[in-house]
């Protein structure tokens, strides 16, 4: 399959999905009391922000979590079109910020731990590289500056 039919039958996968996008995206931020605030989106989920962390997230661990989990859902998407067989996939991801204001992530690492069958460095590699080129939408709105680095293991003994 030429390089050009393959990326049209992968991002046939994300159809449906990257339709529902709505071009506006809207949310409520309320707070609550101390450094405390109930965040909520369009579609009435809720997170709870807490400077302290002692009641919630903050708001930086909300946007490494948002990153990995846009990233992991265009990876599931294309590695199912690419007949992988996933059984699992969990990333872990770490943010090394500035150490004065603004307090920006510099870099951000992550790793994906990928079980399953039909799984390869090829087809994992290529399922990153589409997600960070094209579709990974919270990639695509941080820093130009940012350096993001993606490592992977499939099928490690556990």
């Amino acid at each position: 399959m030429a390089h050009s039919d393959e990326t049209d039958t992968l991002e046939k996968t994300l159809e449906g999905y990257k339709e529902k996008v709505a071009p506006v995206t809207k949310g409520t931020l309320t707070w609550d009391k101390d450094l405390i605030f109930v965040g909520r989106t369009q579609r009435g989920y809720e997170i709870d922000f807490d400077a302290r962390v002692e009641w919630g997230c903050m708001p930086t661990e909300s946007l490494l979590l948002s990153l990995a989990g846009c990233m992991g859902i265009d990876m599931v998407s294309f590695l199912q079109r690419m007949k992988c067989k996933l059984e699992g996939l969990k990333i872990d991801i770490e943010g090394e910020r500035n150490p004065t204001p603004p307090q920006y992530f510099k870099t951000i690492r992550m790793t994906v731990h990928l079980t399953g069958e039909g799984i390869t460095e090829k087809k994992v590699q290529r399922a990153i590289s589409l997600s960070h080129e094209k579709y990974c939408s919270v990639y695509h709105t941080l820093r130009q500056d940012l350096k993001v680095f993606v490592d992977y293991r499939i099928n490690e003994e556990r």
